[in-house]
């Protein structure tokens, strides 16, 4: 039997990615991870997760040098073997390449925020700092040590979203308000981020993010304001975003992060 058409259709990508990727795979006498897979297409047989592992293995290796540094080491792998993930159950949702990836487990003081491509294997932007939500942390500044997905939590919620219209986007700072673009965040972690619409957890520009720190927000990922005209609509209609923290239970029940497990 052939492989659904969702799962063809990645590892013709996967092919792709080897060869845009060229400069970090193996020598021509080794067949790599991503070529393996497409062998295993061509005989009939793959799966799924040995499909998304090897793409993702190609992302990290083409990524791991340039985006630190990071929490946890693993910080990236999970980000792309749930991207792809979920890139192959749900092909028609993901309409556009890019990915912004957060590592929460950065202090607000460092620059913990990427806009990756993910077919051209590049950095589109990054890395630049990224608020929090102020019921993640204490104080002002620091690392986020409680996400919720719960309303009026104003906590950050981990895990991974699909990227939907943006808007013109009003906040308040300091009594003052301001205006920015905002992007709407369909969370599809299942329990730990699937309330982000009605919690109206965003991502949008906000003037308390500078290049050199973040402030707190409701619990979304805001970043500097002429970043977010730049960035957000690239990603609209069809990009995903990961908020990534070393977090265990959201580690251990993140649907994504569990399903790209090899």
């Amino acid at each position: 039997m052939r492989p659904p058409r969702y799962v063809q259709s990645v590892l013709l990508g996967a092919t792709a990615l080897m060869f845009a990727g060229s400069r970090v795979t193996p020598a021509h006498d080794e067949s790599g991870p991503v070529l393996s897979a497409a062998v295993s297409f061509v005989k009939g047989a793959p799966t799924t997760t040995s499909v998304v592992g090897a793409v993702a293995r190609t992302a990290l290796a083409a990524f791991s040098g340039v985006v630190r540094p990071l929490s946890r080491n693993d910080a990236l792998e999970d980000a792309f073997k749930s991207y792809f993930a979920y890139k192959t159950a749900h092909p028609a949702d993901v309409r556009k390449p890019y990915l912004y990836f957060v590592d929460y487990g950065l202090p607000s003081t460092e620059p913990r925020g990427y806009v990756l491509d993910m077919e051209a294997l590049t950095v589109v932007d990054g890395p630049f700092t990224v608020a929090h939500g102020r019921g993640s942390s204490t104080s002002q500044f620091g690392v986020p040590t409680r996400f919720s997905n719960a309303p009026n939590s104003f906590a950050t919620s981990l895990g991974l979203y699909v990227a939907q219209s943006t808007y013109d986007f009003h906040g308040k700072m300091g009594g003052a308000s301001y205006r920015s673009v905002g992007l709407r965040l369909e969370g599809v972690s299942s329990g730990f981020n699937d309330n982000a619409l009605a919690r109206r957890v965003v991502a949008h520009g906000a003037p308390y993010v500078t290049s050199t720190k973040a402030g707190r927000s409701e619990g979304c990922p805001a970043m500097e304001p002429a970043r977010a005209q730049r960035l957000l609509p690239k990603l609209a209609d069809g990009g995903m975003v990961f908020l990534f923290a070393p977090d265990e239970n959201w580690l251990a029940g993140d649907p994504w992060v569990t399903a790209s497990a090899e």
